[in-house]
Protein backbone atom coordinates (compact mmCIF):
# COMPACT_ATOMS: atom_id res chain seq x y z
CA UNK A 1 0.00 0.00 0.00
CA UNK A 2 3.05 2.52 0.92
CA UNK A 3 4.49 1.93 -2.22
CA UNK A 4 1.13 2.21 -4.18
CA UNK A 5 0.96 5.72 -2.27
CA UNK A 6 3.91 6.57 -2.93
CA UNK A 7 4.25 6.29 -6.09
CA UNK A 8 0.87 7.64 -6.83
CA UNK A 9 1.00 11.06 -4.57
CA UNK A 10 4.90 10.90 -3.53
CA UNK A 11 4.06 10.35 -0.03
CA UNK A 12 2.06 8.56 2.65
CA UNK A 13 0.78 8.36 6.25
CA UNK A 14 0.69 5.25 8.64
CA UNK A 15 -1.55 5.71 11.58
CA UNK A 16 -1.68 3.08 14.48
CA UNK A 17 1.62 1.42 13.04
CA UNK A 18 2.81 -1.52 15.04
CA UNK A 19 6.26 -1.51 15.72
CA UNK A 20 7.01 -4.30 13.23
CA UNK A 21 5.62 -2.24 10.54
CA UNK A 22 6.84 1.00 11.60
CA UNK A 23 10.18 -0.55 11.41
CA UNK A 24 9.47 -2.34 7.67
CA UNK A 25 8.55 1.37 6.46
CA UNK A 26 11.80 2.81 7.66
CA UNK A 27 14.09 0.11 6.38
CA UNK A 28 12.28 0.72 2.55
CA UNK A 29 11.44 4.94 2.84
CA UNK A 30 14.88 5.78 4.09
CA UNK A 31 13.42 9.44 4.11
CA UNK A 32 10.36 8.59 6.15
CA UNK A 33 9.55 10.19 9.75
CA UNK A 34 8.63 7.28 12.24
CA UNK A 35 6.88 8.38 14.92
CA UNK A 36 7.22 5.50 17.67
CA UNK A 37 5.10 7.69 20.61
CA UNK A 38 2.67 8.37 18.08
CA UNK A 39 2.44 4.83 16.05
CA UNK A 40 3.10 7.07 12.67
CA UNK A 41 5.00 7.11 9.87
CA UNK A 42 4.84 9.84 7.41
CA UNK A 43 6.12 10.36 4.26
CA UNK A 44 6.42 13.95 3.25
CA UNK A 45 6.40 14.61 -0.80
CA UNK A 46 9.53 16.33 -2.04
CA UNK A 47 10.02 18.92 -1.47
CA UNK A 48 7.27 19.28 0.93
CA UNK A 49 5.11 22.25 0.60
CA UNK A 50 4.87 24.90 2.81
CA UNK A 51 1.55 24.84 5.28
CA UNK A 52 -1.86 25.69 3.57
CA UNK A 53 -4.06 26.41 6.26
CA UNK A 54 -4.65 29.58 7.62
CA UNK A 55 -3.03 29.38 10.89
CA UNK A 56 -1.89 26.62 13.15
CA UNK A 57 -2.72 23.64 15.11
CA UNK A 58 -2.15 23.50 18.99
CA UNK A 59 -2.13 20.16 20.40
CA UNK A 60 -2.36 20.38 23.50
CA UNK A 61 -2.04 17.85 26.48
CA UNK A 62 -3.51 17.23 29.65
CA UNK A 63 -1.28 14.83 30.98
CA UNK A 64 2.38 12.96 29.73
CA UNK A 65 0.09 9.45 29.05
CA UNK A 66 -2.02 11.40 26.31
CA UNK A 67 1.08 12.02 24.46
CA UNK A 68 0.49 8.89 22.12
CA UNK A 69 -2.74 10.24 20.81
CA UNK A 70 -1.55 13.73 20.64
CA UNK A 71 1.40 12.86 18.37
CA UNK A 72 -1.09 10.81 16.19
CA UNK A 73 -3.21 13.94 15.93
CA UNK A 74 -0.16 16.65 15.67
CA UNK A 75 1.82 14.15 12.54
CA UNK A 76 -1.68 13.79 10.76
CA UNK A 77 -2.83 17.59 10.79
CA UNK A 78 0.68 18.39 9.47
CA UNK A 79 0.14 15.41 6.70
CA UNK A 80 -2.78 17.21 5.83
CA UNK A 81 -0.92 20.84 5.10
CA UNK A 82 -0.94 22.66 8.29
CA UNK A 83 1.18 24.26 11.09
CA UNK A 84 0.69 22.53 13.87
CA UNK A 85 2.57 23.59 17.33
CA UNK A 86 2.13 21.42 21.08
CA UNK A 87 1.66 22.25 24.60
CA UNK A 88 1.67 19.78 26.86
CA UNK A 89 1.32 18.32 30.57
CA UNK A 90 -0.97 21.54 31.08
CA UNK A 91 -3.98 19.11 32.82
CA UNK A 92 -6.42 20.67 35.21
CA UNK A 93 -4.56 18.79 38.33
CA UNK A 94 -2.02 21.92 38.08
CA UNK A 95 -4.52 24.48 36.37
CA UNK A 96 -1.83 27.12 36.93
CA UNK A 97 -0.18 25.18 33.87
CA UNK A 98 -3.04 26.18 31.77
CA UNK A 99 -3.35 29.43 32.59
CA UNK A 100 0.12 30.42 31.75
CA UNK A 101 -0.53 29.78 28.05
CA UNK A 102 -3.36 31.56 27.58
CA UNK A 103 -1.63 34.02 25.05
CA UNK A 104 -0.26 31.32 23.04
CA UNK A 105 -4.23 29.35 23.25
CA UNK A 106 -5.26 32.38 22.14
CA UNK A 107 -2.99 32.24 19.17
CA UNK A 108 -3.97 29.04 17.49
CA UNK A 109 -6.79 29.00 14.62
CA UNK A 110 -8.02 25.36 16.14
CA UNK A 111 -7.34 24.01 19.24
CA UNK A 112 -7.30 19.62 19.51
CA UNK A 113 -7.43 18.65 23.27
CA UNK A 114 -6.61 15.30 24.07
CA UNK A 115 -7.06 14.21 27.88
CA UNK A 116 -8.23 11.15 30.14
CA UNK A 117 -9.30 10.12 33.24
CA UNK A 118 -12.19 13.06 33.75
CA UNK A 119 -11.56 14.96 30.26
CA UNK A 120 -12.26 18.53 32.28
CA UNK A 121 -9.30 20.22 30.20
CA UNK A 122 -11.49 20.20 26.87
CA UNK A 123 -14.12 23.12 28.76
CA UNK A 124 -11.54 25.01 30.51
CA UNK A 125 -9.86 25.23 27.19
CA UNK A 126 -13.10 26.03 25.68
CA UNK A 127 -13.81 28.81 28.33
CA UNK A 128 -10.11 30.58 27.73
CA UNK A 129 -10.35 30.85 24.08
CA UNK A 130 -12.93 31.97 20.86
CA UNK A 131 -11.77 29.18 18.60
CA UNK A 132 -12.76 25.77 17.50
CA UNK A 133 -11.80 23.14 20.43
CA UNK A 134 -12.20 19.91 19.90
CA UNK A 135 -11.94 17.37 22.13
CA UNK A 136 -10.28 13.82 22.13
CA UNK A 137 -11.18 11.35 25.03
CA UNK A 138 -7.92 9.04 25.44
CA UNK A 139 -8.39 5.48 27.17
CA UNK A 140 -5.42 6.20 29.78
CA UNK A 141 -7.00 6.70 33.47
CA UNK A 142 -7.39 4.40 36.33
CA UNK A 143 -10.59 3.84 39.18
CA UNK A 144 -13.72 5.36 37.13
CA UNK A 145 -12.53 6.16 34.07
CA UNK A 146 -13.84 3.26 32.12
CA UNK A 147 -11.17 3.09 29.12
CA UNK A 148 -12.21 6.57 28.43
CA UNK A 149 -15.55 6.41 28.38
CA UNK A 150 -15.88 8.90 31.87
CA UNK A 151 -13.40 11.14 29.92
CA UNK A 152 -16.06 11.15 26.98
CA UNK A 153 -18.81 11.77 28.76
CA UNK A 154 -17.45 14.62 30.50
CA UNK A 155 -16.40 16.00 27.15
CA UNK A 156 -19.68 15.59 25.46
CA UNK A 157 -21.28 17.41 28.38
CA UNK A 158 -18.98 21.16 28.16
CA UNK A 159 -20.82 24.12 28.75
CA UNK A 160 -18.33 25.62 27.04
CA UNK A 161 -19.43 26.76 23.60
CA UNK A 162 -17.21 25.70 20.36
CA UNK A 163 -15.99 22.07 22.04
CA UNK A 164 -16.37 19.14 19.67
CA UNK A 165 -15.83 15.75 20.70
CA UNK A 166 -14.16 12.49 18.71
CA UNK A 167 -14.11 9.64 19.87
CA UNK A 168 -11.94 7.74 22.47
CA UNK A 169 -8.63 7.62 21.10
CA UNK A 170 -9.11 9.18 17.49
CA UNK A 171 -6.24 11.55 17.00
CA UNK A 172 -6.68 10.83 13.69
CA UNK A 173 -10.22 12.22 13.02
CA UNK A 174 -9.37 14.98 15.27
CA UNK A 175 -6.30 15.90 13.23
CA UNK A 176 -8.86 15.12 10.02
CA UNK A 177 -11.77 18.11 11.81
CA UNK A 178 -9.17 20.93 12.71
CA UNK A 179 -7.70 20.19 8.96
CA UNK A 180 -10.82 20.60 7.50
CA UNK A 181 -11.56 23.85 9.87
CA UNK A 182 -8.34 25.13 9.28
CA UNK A 183 -8.61 24.90 5.69
CA UNK A 184 -12.07 26.78 5.47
Amino acid sequence: IAERLDAAAGSFLATRAEVAHRAALAARFPRAEVNDLGGTVYLPPTPEPAPTGRGTILVVTAGTSDLPVAEEAAVTARAFGNTVARLTDVGVAGIHRILTQTDELRRAAVIIVVAGMEGALPSVVGGLVPVPVIAVPTSVGYGASFGGVAALLGMLNSCAAGVTVVNIDNGFGAAAAASRINHS
